[in-house]
C-alpha cells in the first residue's frame, strides 16, 4: 500500500476498533529512543492532541497487518490522523505540523524530497537498538503520560 493513502483499517477485521478522532501515534515501546521520543512528545502537546499505542499492542499489531508491515520488527512509526496513516518520515513531518512552535518548524523537513527523508530515517531505524538501547517494556512509566496511551 502507498505511504499517505486513505486507508480502509476501520473495515479491517484485524484492526481492533479504537477512538481514532484525536491523532494516533504507534511506536515501538521496546526501543529507548522511540520511547523517549514518545515522551517528549506528549511533554511538548499542551493540548494533548496525541494519543499512543505501542506496536507489539493489540491496535499496533493490527495496523500492521493491515498495512503488510512486519509484526515483529517495528522499523516505522505509525501517525494515524485525518483518515490517514502515515509513515516513516512522513509521520515525523506530521507530527511535527501538530505541535505547537518552535517544534511547529520541524515540518519544513517536507521541503526534502520523501526518498531522501526515509533513507536517513531507515539508517536510525536500523541502528536503534545498536546506539540508544532496548527494553523489554514500554518506557512511558509516568502515569500522567499513560493515561493518553490506548
Amino acid at each position: 500500500m502507498a505511504q499517505d493513502d486513505t486507508h480502509r483499517w476501520r473495515a479491517d477485521p484485524a484492526v481492533p476498533d479504537f477512538d481514532d478522532s484525536r491523532p494516533l501515534i504507534v511506536f515501538d515501546g521496546d526501543c529507548v529512543l522511540c520511547s523517549r521520543s514518545m515522551r517528549l512528545i506528549l511533554k511538548l502537546d499542551r493540548a494533548e492532541r496525541f494519543r499512543l499505542t505501542p506496536a507489539q499492542g493489540e491496535i499496533g499489531q493490527g495496523l500492521y497487518r493491515h498495512l503488510g508491515l512486519p509484526t515483529d520488527r517495528f522499523e516505522t512509526y505509525l501517525l494515524v490522523a485525518d483518515g490517514t496513516i502515515h509513515q516513516r518520515s512522513t509521520a515525523i513531518v506530521e507530527i511535527a505540523k501538530r505541535l505547537g512552535w518552535p517544534w511547529k518548524a520541524g515540518a519544513a523537513l517536507a521541503i526534502v524530497p520523501r526518498p531522501l527523508r526515509d533513507a536517513l530515517y531507515n539508517l536510525v531505524a536500523r541502528h536503534r537498538y545498536r546506539i540508544f538501547g532496548r527494553r523489554t517494556a514500554c518506557g512511558i512509566a509516568d502515569p500522567a503520560l499513560r493515561q493518553r496511551m490506548l
